[in-house]
């Protein structure tokens, strides 16, 4: 139950909401209790009517009264019932809501080291099913319990002042029930903790062919994942069914208990009211429904346990994450108005999962105003630069500066919301056009949004729509090109008007004529902003203020476009390759 303890916060937080239920339980099973008095005493005036044939129209007057008022009891304990469900359901409801957002918020803090070890399906699995199983452990699993402690309570206090001997006889089958749930709670444990791990992987796979389906087809392996997922499907209802099969033990466990005490009590009983211990028959009848009373409660606590069980599994799941501390951390509240002077000193960065050294003592500086290009092969640490600087990781060893500050000492949000990126994974959300390039700025008016979409040259692409900026883009933005989707993604970085703007290769799907027309743009609209542009063509930052090259993640040359083509070295091979390519 450890695991769960986590939760108390959430009943703090609507412990009125939560007191209101307990009180509430209580009502309802006081008015549930009428019943089996009212039954009693009807039945011993038909006893004392069968002895005394005078007493007859005046018992007859007794169960007519007795029937009304055990249908009043009844309909105001189902309505106390009805108010208990509407206040301890709905806080669950309430306790659901807030837990989700306090993952979501957590995941949004997690670095990017946390999302390459955890598959994606895994993560939505922990936020929607294990969430679910918790709340049924906030709701109904805590409704039943108050619910069966006060109904305990009661019917004990209820039956002991009838008869104690016979009350004893009763709960007799009680410790045996306690023992039984304890054993299979504790397998229930298991079970559930291994499906629920599972389900985390069946989901995991689905999440991936769904996103790759278009590959998948490409090279015809549906046989190969369907029979994958049927494998997967299989081990799932397997554990499922194991599962199952020991939660199915309490019904009939719970059933045979009841009646048990139900046999008990009429034997006894009987014994009891012969030899005159028990003056009135009505009390065996009592007795018997107080029995049947605690059905329900007793065979709920087989499923409370179950639930519990359940709910710890999925907790320990959801606290393996929440405990999760990220390693990039916003240590500080200064929002400092940044100019967008970039220094980088010999700044190093070694990747934990693959120990992969992206960058070894890179140093530059870079004005505010002034556009710096970024060039290397395949893996020379280009996007990694990027990436220290938006802080998706933090350096190793080195300093990096914008405006003299280093940027830990500057608040982590502040620091992003001034930079607009163009990453080289262009991510574009299942929305409109309009609203992926409204992402970058919520409040931007329509005109501006156009205006961006001109610079990123996709208006015109766009207005050829059948809906226009109103297109419906499919997951990941499938339905427009490579091209399109980088410069909706370049539309959307110029619509937020950042101090610092980074663009990733971003042009790589663009043709050569296009790309001309969105460099001529951002002519005019950099000149103000601290630019940073990573490029495989030298077209792409020949107009540089500065260009660095790197390779195995050092910088093995600097300069501008014309210092470089002169040296020998990669830039002027790659201007020379590409050269005699655009001749061709």
């Amino acid at each position: 139950m450890k695991e769960l303890h986590y939760l108390n916060k959430y009943f703090i937080k609507y412990k009125y909401r939560f007191l209101l239920g307990i009180f509430i339980t209580i009502v309802a099973q006081i008015f549930a209790l009428f019943t089996p008095k009212l039954i009693s005493s009807s039945l011993n005036g038909i006893e004392r009517a069968s002895r005394n044939n005078s007493a007859l129209d005046s018992v007859k007057n007794e169960l007519i009264t007795n029937i009304l008022l055990v249908i009043g009891a009844t309909i105001l304990a189902g309505f106390f019932t009805f108010l208990m469900r509407q206040t301890l359901i709905v806080m669950s409801r309430l306790v659901e809501f807030d837990l989700k957002n306090e993952i979501f918020r957590h995941y949004e803090v997690l670095d990017q080291h946390f999302y390459k070890q955890n598959r994606t399906g895994d993560l939505m699995n922990r936020i929607s099913e294990d969430v679910a199983k918790v709340r049924m452990y906030v709701g109904p699993a805590v409704m039943y319990t108050i619910n069966t402690i006060i109904r305990f309570l009661i019917v004990l206090i209820y039956m002991y002042n009838v008869s104690p001997k016979l009350t004893l006889y009763t709960v007799l089958p009680l410790p045996f029930l306690s023992f039984l749930i304890f054993k299979l709670s504790v397998e229930i444990n298991k079970k559930s903790t291994l499906f629920q791990q599972f389900l985390s992987k069946v989901s995991s796979f689905n999440q991936e062919v769904f996103s790759g389906i278009r590959v998948i087809k490409a090279y015809a392996l549906e046989k190969q994942n369907e029979a994958t997922l049927q494998t997967l499907a299989e081990e799932s209802k397997t554990k499922s069914i194991a599962l199952a099969q020991v939660q199915s033990l309490f019904g009939p466990l719970m059933a045979t208990l009841i009646g048990i005490s139900n046999l008990i009590v009429i034997y006894m009983g009987g014994i009891m009211y012969i030899e005159g211990s028990i003056q009135n028959i009505g009390t065996i009848a009592e007795f018997i429904l107080y029995v049947n009373m605690l059905t329900w409660p007793v065979a709920s606590i087989g499923w409370v346990s179950s639930l519990v069980q359940e709910a710890e599994a999925s907790q320990k799941r959801i606290n393996e994450f929440l405990k999760t501390e990220p390693l990039v951390k916003n240590l500080s509240e200064d929002q400092p108005k940044l100019e967008g002077t970039i220094s980088f000193q010999k700044v190093s960065f070694r990747y934990k999962d693959t120990n992969i050294l992206a960058l070894d003592e890179v140093s530059f500086e870079l004005e505010k105003g002034k556009t710096l290009a970024i060039v290397g092969k395949t893996g020379s640490g280009k996007t990694t630069l990027l990436s220290l600087l938006t802080r998706m990781y933090d350096v190793d060893k080195g300093t990096i500066t914008i405006d003299g500050i280093p940027i830990q000492e500057i608040n982590l949000y502040h620091l992003r919301n001034s930079m607009g990126i163009v990453p080289q994974d262009t991510f574009l959300f299942s929305d409109t056009i309009e609203n992926n390039i409204r992402f970058g700025n919520e409040t931007a008016t329509r005109e501006a949004i156009e205006q961006s979409a001109k610079d990123a040259e996709i208006h015109d692409a766009i207005v050829s729509f059948t809906n226009q900026y109103q297109t419906l883009l499919g997951e990941r933005g499938i339905t427009l090109s490579g091209g399109q989707k980088q410069r909706v993604s370049m539309a959307r970085a110029l619509l937020k008007n950042p101090t610092i703007l980074l663009l990733d290769d971003c042009l790589s799907a663009v043709d050569t004529e296009t790309e001309d027309k969105i460099l001529h743009r951002l002519q005019p609209i950099s000149q103000n902003k601290t630019t940073l542009i990573v490029s495989h063509r030298v077209s792409s930052v020949k107009n540089a203020d500065l260009i660095i090259v790197l390779e195995n993640g050092k910088i093995t040359q600097q300069g501008t476009h014309n210092q470089l083509i002169i040296k020998e070295g990669y830039y002027k091979n790659l201007y020379l390759k590409q050269l005699s390519e655009k001749e061709l």
